[in-house]
C-alpha cells in the first residue's frame, strides 16, 4: 500500500515538472498560415479587413484572450483597434513572443513563448491597446490572421486629476481661508485663481505637491469664486477646472437711538438706549454689546443682550458726560464697526430746582394777655400747626443748597399768636442724607397791639436728615430754630419739626 502512494506521488510531481518545462520551453515558428485563427482568402491583408475579421470573430477573440490568461485586454482591444494607429511593419527573425492565438480543428488555441525561427522577418501588423496606464502591443501576422502578445509594455504617464477643497465655504471679513489641493493626483504644480461674482480676476497662486495648500482672507463681503487647475507630468492640465465657491458674509448695520438728547435733569431717570432699529443683509441680528464710558474714556458699565428688542435701561446716578458705544453681531459672528451712528457722547445733568411743600409742628413763644394787655413778664408757648411752600436749588449739587420758602401757622389754642406768617432764605450744607441750614427770616405781628410782637426779622437755623432721594424727588425731616432780630428773644423766638418733600 505505501509503495503504491509513492509511485501515485511520484508520477504527479513528473507531470507538475513536465509541464513547467512544456511552458519554460520556446516553441520555435519557422512558417505561417499552417494553423490560422481566421483568412480573407483572395484579399490583401489590411487593417480594415482585420478589424472586419476580429468583430465577425468576436466570440472567438473572447476566447483566445480568456485562454491566454489576459482577458482583461479582450475588450480594449476590441474598442480601441477600430481609432488606434496599425503599424504596418516587420519581426525580425529570434524574435519572442508571451504567446499567440490559432485555430485547429475549428477549436481556439493558444501557444505560449512563440519564437520567430522563419528565414526572412515576420510581416504584422502592430495594434498598441492601452489598459490601466499601461500600453501593451497586440501583434497581428499578416499571412495569417492570428493574434499574438509583445513584449514591449510602456507605462503611460497618468493624466492630472485636480482636487480641490476650501474651508469654511462661509467666513467674515478677514477671517483666514485655506485653499487645499493635497487631493490632487499625479500633479507636477497646481494653480489656484480668485475671481469675485463680477468675474474680475483678483488674484492667482502657484501651489506644489509638496506645499499644495494656501491661507488667505477677503476684506471685502461677497461670493467669490475659487478655481484650481493641475498640471500634469506631461505638463497637460487637467480636463476641467475643479472649483469652490466662499461666501464672505456682510457685517450687520447699527444704529442707535437714545430717549433723551441732550440728558438735561436724568440723574436718577431712567435713560434707553435702543439698538433695535439695526438689520443685517444677509441674516439677522443675534447678540448686541452697550459699553457706557465717562468722560476719561474708561468703561464704567456693561450690558451684552442676546434677545429682542435690543435695548438697555441705565439710571445714572452722577452728572457728568458719557459715551454709549454700541456693538451688534450677527448669526455668522460678524460685527459691525464701530462708526459714528453707534458711537453716541451725551451729558446727563443732575435735577436742581425743586418745588417744596413742607408741613409740620411749632411752638410759638410769647406774653399772657392780662386784660388784653400782654404780660411784660410772665411768658408762654403755644402749640402750632404749619404749612410752608418754597423752592430749592442746588448751588452745588450735594453740598451746597438754597431754600427760600414761607407759609403760615396756626396755634391750636391760647394767645397772643393767632396766626404766623413766615418766610426763609436759607444756605444749607449737605454732609451726605444731613444737612444744617441758616440765613435771613422775616416773622409777621401778632394780633396784641404791642411793643414785643411786632413784624421782624429772625435768624432761622435749620438741622435735618434726608428721608428718601430719588434725585428727581425727595424727602426731609429737619428741626428748626427761630431767633428774633431786634425785638424781645422770650417772646419771639420760634422752633420746629416738620417734613419736607422735593418735587
Amino acid at each position: 500500500m505505501k509503495l503504491r502512494k509513492s509511485v501515485i506521488l511520484f508520477v504527479a510531481m513528473a507531470l507538475v515538472v513536465f509541464t513547467a518545462m512544456s511552458f519554460a520551453q520556446t516553441t520555435k515558428l519557422k512558417r505561417i498560415g499552417l494553423y490560422t485563427f481566421g483568412t480573407i482568402k483572395g484579399q490583401e491583408p489590411t487593417p480594415a479587413t482585420m478589424k472586419g475579421l476580429f468583430e465577425a470573430h468576436a466570440a472567438d477573440v473572447k476566447t483566445g484572450f480568456e485562454l491566454a490568461g489576459n482577458a482583461e485586454l479582450y475588450e480594449p482591444f476590441m474598442e480601441q483597434m477600430k481609432t488606434a494607429e496599425w503599424t504596418d511593419t516587420t519581426l525580425p527573425v529570434g524574435t519572442t513572443l508571451p504567446w499567440m492565438l490559432f485555430k485547429s480543428h475549428n477549436q481556439v488555441k493558444v501557444a505560449r513563448n512563440i519564437e520567430w525561427a522563419g528565414k526572412e522577418a515576420l510581416p504584422v501588423f502592430i495594434v498598441p491597446v492601452k489598459k490601466d496606464w499601461k500600453q501593451y502591443e497586440i501583434i497581428i501576422p499578416k499571412g495569417c490572421g492570428n493574434i499574438a502578445l509583445g513584449t514591449k509594455v510602456v507605462d503611460l504617464i497618468r493624466p492630472a486629476i485636480c482636487n480641490l477643497v476650501v474651508t469654511p465655504a462661509r467666513a467674515n471679513i478677514n477671517d483666514p481661508i485655506t485653499i487645499d489641493m493635497s487631493g490632487s493626483l499625479e500633479a507636477r504644480l497646481m494653480t489656484v485663481e480668485i475671481t469675485d461674482a463680477q468675474g474680475q480676476k483678483l488674484s492667482t497662486q502657484e501651489l506644489g505637491p509638496q506645499s499644495p495648500k494656501w491661507q488667505t482672507k477677503f476684506d471685502k463681503p461677497g461670493e467669490y469664486i475659487i478655481k484650481g487647475l493641475a498640471i500634469g507630468m506631461d505638463n497637460k492640465p487637467s480636463v476641467g477646472a475643479c472649483s469652490a465657491k466662499v461666501t464672505i458674509n456682510f457685517p450687520p448695520i447699527c444704529k442707535l437711538w437714545t430717549s433723551c438728547m441732550p440728558c438735561e435733569d436724568y440723574v436718577g431717570r431712567p435713560i434707553t438706549f435702543d439698538a433695535s432699529g439695526s438689520s443685517d443683509p444677509d441674516g439677522e441680528i443675534a447678540k448686541v454689546v452697550f459699553e457706557l464710558l465717562d468722560a476719561s474714556g474708561n468703561v464704567i458699565d456693561t450690558c451684552v443682550t442676546t434677545r429682542k428688542p435690543w435695548t438697555w435701561e441705565k439710571v445714572f446716578t452722577k452728572p457728568g458726560t458719557y459715551t454709549i458705544n454700541t456693538t451688534v453681531f450677527d448669526n455668522d459672528g460678524a460685527q459691525s464697526p464701530a462708526s459714528d451712528p453707534c458711537r453716541l457722547t451725551f451729558e446727563v445733568t443732575q435735577k436742581k430746582l425743586f418745588w417744596t411743600v413742607a408741613g409740620g409742628l411749632a411752638l410759638h413763644a410769647g406774653a399772657e394777655s392780662v386784660g388784653g394787655v400782654p404780660s411784660l413778664t410772665d411768658t408762654t408757648q403755644q402749640l402750632a400747626g404749619f404749612l410752608r411752600v418754597g423752592l430749592f436749588t442746588w448751588i452745588t449739587p450735594d453740598k451746597w443748597s438754597f431754600t427760600l420758602s414761607g407759609g403760615g401757622s396756626i396755634p391750636f389754642s391760647g394767645s397772643p399768636w393767632k396766626i404766623v406768617f413766615t418766610g426763609d432764605a436759607l444756605i444749607n450744607g449737605h454732609f451726605g442724607g444731613f444737612f444744617v441750614g441758616t440765613g435771613v427770616g422775616v416773622s409777621s405781628a401778632s394780633q396784641a397791639t404791642d411793643d414785643n410782637h411786632k413784624l421782624g426779622l429772625d435768624l432761622p437755623v435749620q438741622a435735618g436728615f434726608q428721608i428718601f432721594d430719588k434725585w428727581t424727588s425727595k424727602g426731609q425731616m429737619f428741626l428748626e430754630f427761630r431767633a428774633p432780630i431786634g425785638r424781645s428773644f422770650d417772646h419771639n423766638w420760634k422752633s420746629g419739626l416738620g417734613v419736607r418733600f422735593l418735587f
